[in-house]
């Protein structure tokens, strides 16, 4: 709340203004998802009125889609990721870090609503190819989304031994090059 008041008194189309509530938001969120879902409400309203052409609305829309996901309300979640997924790619492209990761929200999204197959395949044909390309094999976000994958594949109901053998497989990958990477 400091932040916000700090700048509260401040024009209400001042960028700084209009960081701090976006800043009081992510400060809520994780100790009190349903207080901040109105708080990235009025962050996206605040942004869609002053700054319409920014791509800071479609960060603030994923991390209210976050959210949204965290109390429970996965449908609306699910939609919203899949509208920010889609503005990033046309904001930035398909290679932009910033793509990817909201890609990699979209996929963790449907993965908990139980769109295993669907789940799997974009991350597996769309996503990680393109990770591996722009951002490299070893990077965190590339990481991540090999583990969805091995998530995916044991979580998924109707997985077959196969599935394991190949999610075993991947996770090794993954902690070989974690540690390689980042350390013990």
């Amino acid at each position: 709340w400091a932040c916000w008041k700090t700048y509260l008194g401040r024009p209400e189309m001042d960028e700084t203004r209009c960081s701090a509530i976006g800043v009081l938001a992510g400060g809520i969120y994780e100790s009190r998802p349903e207080q901040a879902i109105p708080v990235f409400e009025a962050a996206v309203a605040l942004h869609r009125r002053y700054f319409s052409g920014n791509a800071s609305i479609t960060a603030i829309q994923g991390n209210l889609a976050l959210c949204l996901d965290k109390v429970g309300r996965r449908d609306e979640a699910l939609v919203l990721q899949r509208q920010t997924y889609a503005k990033m790619v046309a904001l930035f492209g398909v290679e932009h870090e910033n793509a990817i990761r909201n890609g990699s929200n979209l996929a963790i999204s449907m993965l908990k609503h139980g769109l295993w197959v669907e789940g799997t395949s974009f991350v597996r044909d769309q996503l990680l190819p393109v990770a591996r390309q722009s951002l490299g094999a070893d990077h965190s976000l590339t990481l991540s989304l090999s583990h969805h994958i091995a998530w995916a594949l044991t979580d998924n109901p109707e997985h077959t031994r196969d599935d394991l053998v190949e999610a075993e497989t991947i996770m090794q990958d993954v902690v070989q090059r974690r540690r390689r990477v980042f350390g013990p």
